[in-house]
């Protein structure tokens, strides 16, 4: 029997995948893994998005996959390119913890992990994409793995037990 290849999704990229393999992302902190999938087709898109809007980005090219207000489409997009019907979309999320503790003054730019989940949220609805499942607060990172075989996202958080959704 031939073990199950896993494609690892680094901070700040996005990739599809096709059962049997699995798709895992490490680190998510305030980031929000997204993933984007097709049950009937068994295929699935990952993406790890570290910041809600792109207007946030430095310089001159934007990476879509680090910014929820783009990621999700461009998710959206490569998901459908690879076999996945629009209409059958579903969307599961993991991430979006605070991290750390700052003074009130600070206000809601230090949200990080919130608004990633409200931008996310926000362009899943935007595109009629259900959210089915989720794991996201707290404040304790996570690693999430999913299984397009078995439409289950699999997360293992600090300190807990692996929860599956």
């Amino acid at each position: 029997m031939r073990a199950i290849e896993t494609v690892k999704v680094g901070i700040a990229e996005m990739k599809v995948v096709v059962a049997p393999t699995v798709i895992r992302t490490c680190g998510l902190g305030s980031c929000v893994g997204v993933v984007i999938y097709d049950s009937g087709k068994a295929l699935a898109g990952m993406a790890h998005v570290m910041l809600p809007h792109s207007s946030m980005a430095r310089g001159g090219v934007v990476n879509e996959a680090k910014y929820a207000d783009t990621a999700v489409e461009a998710l959206c997009k490569l998901v459908i390119a690879a076999g996945g019907r629009k209409a059958m979309l579903k969307a599961k999320l993991a991430g979006g913890a605070q991290m750390f503790s700052f003074s009130s003054t600070s206000g809601d730019m230090m949200r990080i992990g919130a608004r990633n989940v409200e931008e996310v949220k926000r362009q899943l609805e935007r595109l009629h994409i259900p959210v089915v499942a989720e794991d996201v607060g707290g404040h304790s990172g996570r690693t999430i793995e999913f299984n397009p075989q078995t439409g289950m996202l699999s997360i293992r958080t600090a300190s807990q037990e692996i929860k599956e959704i």
